[in-house]
């Protein structure tokens, strides 16, 4: 069945709200803080909590969409999700808090159900305008996360942003039911032999260079979006919270990324994109590394960082969807793994290394996680081939000859 504008549309507003649910709560911790009387050394829980329900998801929840119907799959994660967000908007204590953001969190990989599913939607010579186009829903979401979450906070409370997430997700799970199209198996495989065929991708070497690069690309990433702050808030620019957000607005570059990306991996050139952006990438280093004098810079490198880190993610999914077509939730769940591990890498040392040696020192970091990437794709650039490795069936993984 053709994938429309709107059902594209429709995929990209899904991993947008839904990617939202892990981000909200960034802009309005101190609010969070002061209401429920949660003192600053236990704020960083409620951060964490999401994103340790979301790894979950990505092993246990994920696989799912390659023995059952993802469109019915995906509105039932959708309802679950609200129903998470829901609980935090009436909650008055710090446990009820987390519980909510916990389970928001863990059906939260309804992002990547959703990217797997608009994959093996579309046509092989569109896959990548597809992919393009979902993954820029899910950069706007994070961005519109940060900006609206405390726009609507500080105008009605922060209870009100978890209260509006639950809606909009449930009207996004009446109309991924009513308008996307079912999504019928051709192969009946039991859970267990999901999961296999997950563990199995990790000896599988398209998927592990593809899930290396991304996990160096994403801790450089990290580096820049979990350090840039510190700088920015010293001297010689003192700028405040509010200030130092409008860098975000920058991330937009990502999203014009992401589809050109895609355009460029439906004629062939997924592999060769891959290696110019993560050069790219290195180089953008250099610009956001003057931000103790600078300011303009650090607006170039950021765009430069953001176009580049989301051209290779485009590419590495449009890789790795096409290379296992029987296996694409798998594929991409495990690939995520790789993404938030590297994030989370990323994020802890930056932070620790600028207390020791400045924004200088986190600089060189990211500049090498970015020569890592390129490393690993300058070695297994090779072993990039077309087609499916292997089949999915109720025993597990039979390669294909």
């Amino acid at each position: 069945m053709d994938l429309t504008t709107s059902r594209r549309m429709l995929l990209a507003m899904i991993c947008g709200v839904a990617v939202a649910t892990v981000y909200v709560a960034q802009p309005v911790l101190a609010q969070i803080g002061s209401d429920l009387g949660v003192t600053e050394s236990n704020l960083g829980w409620i951060i964490t909590v999401g994103q340790l329900g979301y790894l979950v998801g990505l092993v246990l929840l994920v696989p799912l969409g390659d023995m059952v119907d993802r469109r019915a799959l995906i509105t039932a994660h959708l309802l679950a999700s609200a129903a998470g967000v829901g609980l935090a908007a009436v909650a008055g204590q710090l446990w009820f808090l987390l519980a909510g953001l916990g389970l928001a969190g863990l059906f939260a990989v309804v992002v990547q159900t959703t990217v797997a599913y608009a994959a093996d939607l579309s046509t092989p010579a569109e896959r990548g305008r597809t992919l393009g186009v979902v993954t820029s829903g899910v950069i706007t979401g994070i961005l519109a996360a940060r900006v609206l979450a405390g726009a609507l906070a500080a105008f009605a409370g922060w209870h009100s942003v978890y209260a509006t997430l639950a809606l909009l997700l449930a009207v996004l799970a009446y109309l991924a039911w009513k308008l996307l199209p079912t999504d019928a198996r051709t192969t009946r495989a039991s859970y267990g032999a999901v999961l296999s065929s997950l563990g199995g991708l990790f000896r599988q070497r398209v998927f592990l260079s593809r899930g290396l690069i991304a996990f160096f690309l994403f801790a450089s990433f990290g580096t820049l979006w979990s350090g840039l702050a510190l700088p920015l808030a010293a001297a010689p620019w003192h700028l405040d919270t509010a200030q130092i957000g409008l860098f975000g607005i920058a991330g937009l570059a990502g999203a014009l990324g992401a589809a050109r990306a895609g355009h460029w991996a439906d004629h062939g050139r997924a592999n060769t994109v891959t290696g110019l952006a993560l050069l790219l990438l290195a180089a953008s280093w250099w610009a956001t590394g003057q931000a103790t004098w600078s300011l303009a810079l650090v607006v170039v490198g950021v765009i430069a960082l953001d176009f580049a880190v989301q051209a290779v993610h485009v590419s590495n999914q449009h890789t790795l969807t096409t290379t296992y077509p029987d296996r694409t939730s798998s594929a991409i769940g495990g690939y995520m793994l790789f993404y938030s591990l590297g994030s989370a890498l990323g994020a802890t040392a930056t932070t620790s290394l600028y207390a020791t040696t400045g924004w200088h020192g986190s600089s060189v970091l990211g500049t090498g996680f970015a020569l890592a990437a390129l490393a690993v794709w300058a070695t297994t650039r090779g072993a990039v081939r077309p087609g499916s490795r292997g089949t999915l069936t109720s025993g597990g993984i039979r390669p294909r000859c």
